[in-house]
């Protein structure tokens, strides 16, 4: 049923160029993360070592886009371990960037750690800008050119927190990126697979694509080599993506967390619809919850893969009864489907991607602006909308304004009074009437 095909040369993982941020702890990579992303979403903390939950970000400069990755706050509290971790940052902005942003700190001069992750990141050919920060007067300015001494072509001195020197450091940094390359292919379907360590990622991708393409052992973190296939299946591309693995020169000792987050932030982004794969006999664990309601926020399209279902006691009903836990641990996220298999048996295997695709199909689902309003209609009509400042909302019509993923704009006297509890009953009469299956939807409310 399935080929694999090769990679055309005009479909493309990566659909922007990557910059990384380096640096010693403290240094403020997080702040000028903040400030370079125009977001507040990564926590910001004088002590070193503070985990943050978002580490990818886009920057826009100049009509050119680009992905950035904080390295920071993802290192180990023990002092005496700070250098190793580190150095494996580094190792791994190397490996996914095109270029570096080195951060340093004007206030404190160089330190033995800047000068070592200096030494790693000149013995690799990926650009570098030094970004001296906490230039804060002009006095502090004039002693960024000390950096120099670090023997980079380029030093800007910075104030992150204020924002003054980063519009000449991001002028020299798009300037040094590549061209972004051609976006994938439209008809290709990047399916990517997500999940904790050791559900069964790889011998989930390994049976679909029927070879042993990605080392499996039951050590959690074993599989070294992210696999990113191109497979015909039905006559369609689809672009499978297993997140599950880190590549071969990365040494991976205390930054597990970081790496994993990383690639799974990465998967999703670049993906259409997230199979997020479980243990059967696990469950719903924090951590994936967590994954989902940030593919829910990307607007991917979502498939729960419930794994090693035949180590499950066969009992009646059993099936249902996992979906009501299921729906019952993520009330808001019932219109998620959930497949169960087997990586191991190979047993409904097919049936994890053939639902992907389905839930890709959904989700590039164009609904006309007549039927849509009728629906629209029979729905205020059942349940109007409720009043505002002592007046009626009236919703006038709707229409969906994108697809992939679908946004739909509902026009109105008073966009303010609607709701939360009446937008997700809009949505759920949205889910009834024309499926969506494991589809976030978008729901705006505009002024008539």
């Amino acid at each position: 049923m399935y080929t694999e095909a090769k990679l055309p040369q005009n479909a493309h993982t990566h659909t922007m160029p990557t910059v990384a941020i380096v640096g010693r702890p403290n240094v403020g990579k997080s702040t000028l993360f903040n400030r370079l992303t125009e977001e507040r979403d990564a926590i910001v903390d004088d002590a070193p070592g503070v985990t943050r939950d978002r580490i990818y970000g886009e920057v826009h400069w100049n009509g050119r886009d680009f992905d950035l990755i904080d390295t920071g706050g993802f290192v180990p509290r023990s002092a005496d371990k700070y250098e190793a971790a580190i150095r494996e940052q580094v190792h791994v902005a190397l490996e996914e960037a095109d270029a570096v942003l080195l951060v340093v700190d004007v206030t404190t001069g160089i330190t033995s750690i800047d000068e070592e992750v200096a030494t790693l990141l000149r013995r690799d050919a990926k650009p570098v800008l030094v970004v001296a920060n906490k230039a804060d007067n002009e006095e502090r300015r004039w002693e960024a050119s000390s950096f120099y001494a670090l023997g980079f072509e380029e030093v800007f001195p910075i104030s992150a927190t204020s924002g003054s020197g980063t519009g000449d450091l991001l002028d020299a940094l798009v300037d040094m990126l590549p061209e972004k390359p051609k976006e994938a292919r439209p008809e290709i379907t990047k399916i990517a697979i997500i999940g904790r360590p050791n559900v069964g990622k790889s011998s989930l991708v390994n049976k679909l694509l029927g070879s042993e393409r990605s080392i499996v052992t039951d050590a959690a973190g074993t599989t070294r080599d992210a696999v990113n296939t191109l497979m015909t299946v039905d006559d369609r591309q689809v672009m499978l993506v297993d997140t599950a693995g880190l590549r071969k020169r990365t040494k991976v000792k205390e930054n597990v967390e970081f790496y994993a987050t990383l690639r799974t932030e990465r998967a999703l982004k670049r993906g259409d619809v997230a199979v997020l794969l479980i243990e059967a006999l696990e469950g719903l664990q924090a951590q994936d919850i967590k994954v989902l309601k940030k593919a829910e926020e990307m607007k991917k399209g979502l498939v729960i893969a419930v794994n090693k279902w035949d180590m499950a006691v066969k009992e009646e009903d059993l099936m249902q009864r996992y979906e009501d836990y299921v729906a019952a641990r993520l009330p808001s996220m019932t219109y998620i489907p959930l497949v169960f298999t087997s990586a191991l048996t190979g047993k409904r295997v097919d049936q994890v991607l053939t639902t992907a695709m389905q839930v890709a199909d959904e989700r590039r689902r164009k609904i006309s602006t007549s039927s849509l309003n009728d629906v629209l209609q029979e729905a205020t009509h059942a349940n109007p909308p409720p009043s505002y400042r002592g007046g009626f909302v009236q919703i006038k019509y709707a229409t969906q304004i994108r697809v992939a993923p679908p946004v739909f704009a509902f026009f109105c006297n008073h966009p303010k009074g609607i709701t939360e509890p009446y937008r997700r009953y809009l949505e759920r009469k949205l889910r009834e009437a024309f499926g969506y299956t494991g589809v976030p939807l978008t729901l705006e409310f505009r002024q008539k």
